[in-house]
């Protein structure tokens, strides 16, 4: 990157869960920041970075080009998922294929075209389920891919093209494998589709936590604020990141059970309503393996890489988050003329 001039730094899916937490943390620096998504992204107040905000359909041709034109860093946080209420998707599910694998094609035969100087730093959210159902409980990057999932193989497709081109000088690709990601998004669209919003959510409506095991299996789960914070380390450091993925994680696997205990008694003080019980029920038909892994991230590459570490407790996050919903949901109530709980 050159550094004499201020850098260009394109984020794509500038809207979403991810990406909007990550324009948000960019924006406290006196950066260039190209937000990119389909709908307008909501750019922090009061930011030194100079941003340029557009809107556009990447998948549209000759968008994706004028997108990442002159950038010196791209961040690849677009997602596509089905309309429901979960980032799952079908096989064969040929419009998820076309923007989680297609869009990181096309990055590629863009970048591809352009003449001399530095190629950009390309810095890709994939996920640490990519690595398909393992027997270990703690991962730490050398484990071998083998996904089950749609989502997962479609990740990982993504990321090996990526990784590839940075082989051959195309681009500096640095991908990062996210665990359990919970929190609240910049703006109205980015919306938390994970386990730990999807519960709160329950207890906010009166209905009782449920879970697919009996609460013993674990997750790690990395609040998004700190997320955003590895991104930006990421950036910052893409130079010696450049060329496999990292993991990222708190390195503490929380048990599911006691997270849902904590997420009803922090809704009850909001509602001041009895805590919701929270119950374990039977899975459904399109439950995978790895709903019922426990899965710790050993993150400590990536930490020794760059000097990031989570910020944020998780007591204190997993309260933000349980406030931030609850206050959402009082204003979806009160634009529809709906009073009290179910």
């Amino acid at each position: 990157m050159d550094m004499t001039r201020t850098p260009r730094i394109v984020v794509l899916g500038a809207t979403g869960f991810v990406g909007s937490a990550v324009l948000r943390e960019l924006a406290t620096r006196p950066l260039r920041i190209r937000a990119v998504a389909r709908r307008p992204s909501a750019v922090p107040s009061g930011a030194p970075a100079d941003i340029e905000v557009r809107r556009a359909d990447l998948t549209e041709p000759g968008e994706l080009d004028a997108a990442v034109a002159d950038a010196d860093v791209v961040v690849l946080a677009t997602l596509y998922s089905a309309a429901t209420s979960t980032w799952r998707i079908e096989d064969g599910d040929t419009a998820a294929e076309r923007v989680n694998v297609g869009l990181a094609r096309d990055l590629v035969g863009v970048l591809s075209a352009r003449q001399g100087g530095t190629p950009p730093a390309v810095v890709f959210t994939g996920a640490a389920s990519q690595v398909g159902p393992t027997r270990k409980e703690v991962l730490d990057g050398t484990e071998p891919d083998r996904p089950t999932g749609e989502y997962d193989r479609q990740k990982l497709a993504a990321e090996r093209l990526l990784l590839d081109a940075s082989a051959h000088g195309v681009l500096r690709g640095v991908s990062l494998r996210l665990p359990t990601v919970f929190g609240h998004g910049f703006g109205p669209t980015a919306r938390d589709r994970g386990i730990v919003s999807a519960m709160t959510r329950r207890a906010l409506a009166g209905d009782p936590i449920t879970m697919w095991h009996d609460g013993t299996v674990r997750r790690d789960l990395l609040y998004l604020d700190d997320l955003a914070g590895a991104v930006v380390a990421a950036i910052d450091h893409a130079e010696s990141l450049a060329g496999r993925h990292w993991l990222l994680g708190t390195g503490e696997g929380r048990p599911l059970g006691q997270v849902f205990e904590q997420v009803a008694a922090l809704v009850a003080e909001r509602t001041g309503e009895p805590p919701v019980p929270v119950v374990s029920v039977e899975p459904p038909a399109h439950a995978e393996a790895g709903d019922f892994s426990s899965i710790t991230i050993d993150a400590s590459a990536f930490r020794s890489a760059t000097g990031w570490a989570p910020r944020t407790a998780f007591g204190e996050a997993l309260r933000r988050t349980v406030a931030h919903l609850a206050d959402t949901a009082g204003r979806d109530r009160d634009r529809d003329g709906v009073g009290g709980r179910r």
